[in-house]
């Protein structure tokens, strides 16, 4: 089939990178791409927000399936512009991605299908947000209600930073629309999970968990990021919690979801919150994360373009979802500033010593190790021929191996090898499971 993949960062890249090496894939196209997807699919020069163009596109090619990557497409409908053409498209309607378009909304159905979260109060009015932080326990948690590129959560140790966050947000238009409404919700004590669900209209299969590392520096400490790493599977947490977790949150929330008539389709993003026995739902995402899509990528064994169409056309029942027992790790490669203000346009050098042709002791020593590395492009271009930085995430460099430590230092041993001015990278990726193993 012919497949169409909606968006250009370091997600797209992992799904193109497996789309194209699906038996069922024999045309691939990327709107709109970036120079690593561009070496994988046929890059589309148009903007994913341009529903009517993509529309006309896919006519064209005759497109048999268009994948959905970012978030912001879903929130302003394109699955129903392309479900309207009568084109399959993977991913949720407009009104299924409220899920993580409104924070408000997601706890109205997490709290009428009975999914642990945590205690909260939404606002449209500043003044009542601030008058309700007065005599909240600390430390609070202000949400930009709306989409805030993963920067929309503020963690306040004191109600002077919470009433920051609250002006911030409402008055002071930091997140545009998306803050002028705000979720004040208690703060949760654990670790943070990523599971996802692979959903259609009646089914879901889980599709792996995940820890994601949010805190732009070490120790998670620092302001928020769309995710300076990520790695899969988390050993401190058991098999098992997968059924739980798919009897206590997403059955139920897809359950109440097609009891008002919104039946969920596509992949499901649970972020949790785990402290011993308790598991809390700390926000829905209505597609595959990042950087979690990259080692969920490496992992996953099968045509991934027959699962999605399975999914677009309500067929999950039959399908299973294979994810390889080893361990894969991803290291963001961001620009120096970054979730703040950062330069673009710096070349990029390295990448070849990874991926090219020419052989190196690397390829070699991870060869004998069983070790696969792969670089994923987050935010570069090319200008007069050369790569350069073009996003605050620039590269996800991801490695798979038979070990999680094996994973860690090959992921971060590739990250070295690659260059560019500024370049910043956490380096505690996985801190949690490796020092739970030691």
């Amino acid at each position: 089939m012919r497949v169409l993949v909606i968006g250009k960062g370091g997600r797209e890249h992992a799904l193109c990178w497996r789309l194209h090496q699906s038996q069922s894939v024999w045309g691939l196209f990327c709107a709109n791409g970036n120079p690593g997807i561009n070496q994988l699919a046929e890059p589309v020069p148009i903007s994913p927000m341009d529903f009517p163009a993509l529309v006309a596109f896919a006519k064209e090619k005759k497109i048999d399936l268009v994948v959905v990557g970012p978030d912001d497409p879903l929130a302003a409908g394109i699955v129903d512009e392309f479900v309207a053409a009568g084109i399959k498209v993977f991913g949720p309607s407009k009104a299924a991605a409220r899920l993580e378009s409104s924070k408000s909304f997601a706890k109205e159905v997490m709290k009428a299908a009975g999914v642990p979260t945590a205690a909260y109060e939404a606002f449209d009015d500043a003044a009542a947000a601030r008058r309700c932080v007065s005599d909240r326990p600390l430390p609070i948690v202000v949400k930009a209600d709306g989409l805030a590129l993963g920067k929309g959560v503020t963690i306040c140790a004191d109600r002077e930073a919470a009433l920051a966050a609250i002006s911030e947000a409402m008055e002071g238009g930091k997140f545009g629309a998306s803050g002028r409404r705000v979720v004040i919700e208690d703060f949760l004590k654990g670790q943070e999970l990523s599971f996802f669900a692979l959903c259609d209209a009646d089914t879901a299969i889980p599709f792996g968990m995940f820890q994601d590392h949010k805190p732009v520096f070490d120790g998670d400490k620092g302001p928020n990021t769309g995710g300076m790493g990520a790695y899969s599977p988390p050993p401190q947490f058991p098999p098992e919690l997968e059924d739980r977790i798919m009897r206590e949150v997403v059955e139920p929330t897809l359950n109440e979801m097609r009891k008002r008539g919104v039946p969920f389709r596509g992949v499901l993003y649970v972020g949790l919150m785990i402290n011993g026995d308790d598991i809390n739902v700390v926000e829905f995402n209505a597609r595959f994360g990042d950087p979690e899509c990259e080692p969920q990528m490496m992992r996953y064994e099968g045509d991934l373009g027959a699962l999605l169409l399975a999914a677009a056309e309500d067929r999950l029942k039959d399908a299973t979802v294979r994810l390889s027992p080893r361990s894969a790790v991803t290291v963001v490669l961001a620009s120096a500033g970054y979730p703040g203000d950062y330069r673009k346009g710096l070349p990029i050098a390295g990448i070849e010593k990874i991926e090219g042709d020419a052989p190196s002791e690397a390829k070699v020593r991870w060869a004998m190790k069983k070790v696969r590395v792969k670089v994923f492009h987050a935010g570069t271009a090319l200008k007069d021929g050369q790569l350069v930085t073009d996003g605050g995430r620039v590269l996800a460099v991801t490695a798979m191996a038979p070990t999680l430590e094996l994973a860690v230092s090959s992921a971060y041993e590739a990250a070295e090898m690659i260059e560019f001015e500024g370049k910043y990278m956490r380096r505690d990726i996985a801190h949690r499971a490796l020092s739970r193993g030691q």
